[in-house]
């Protein structure tokens, strides 16, 4: 299954570290297979409120992006970014391909107490 590191990085100003650590991470990500999906492009707020920027890096599976992440060639230049940018960083597995969220709603409903109904429409 496919997982992706996502992060939410909020506005910063233009650091030469940064502009460091943006030319060498495709370096650290690449031999686990990764690649950048999302990087800093602009992005709609649908509800609430998002400042900053979406950064989403895919790999073939969870085992290659904590590989990635705890890697000496990523640790060695995280903090050009983390001195500089206050963010939150996530890892998250995919869904297998054929997932039915429709087993998943069946899951919660029966997890519910019995006197528990349901809102009308």
């Amino acid at each position: 299954m496919p997982a992706y590191v996502i992060a939410h990085l909020r506005d910063a100003a233009p650091h030469p570290d940064i502009a460091e650590y943006i030319e060498r991470i495709p370096g650290t990500f690449e031999p686990y297979g990764g690649r950048f999906l999302v990087h800093v492009t602009p992005h709609e707020v649908m509800e609430g409120t998002w400042p900053g920027h979406v950064v989403m890096i895919g790999f073939p599976g969870i085992a290659e992006a904590r590989a990635w992440w705890d890697s000496p060639a990523y640790q060695e230049i995280a903090p050009l970014r983390s001195r500089h940018i206050e963010g939150d960083i996530i890892m998250v597995e995919g869904v297998p391909a054929g997932y039915d969220p429709a087993a998943t709603a069946r899951a919660m409903r029966e997890a519910l107490p019995a006197d528990v109904t349901p809102p009308r429409p």
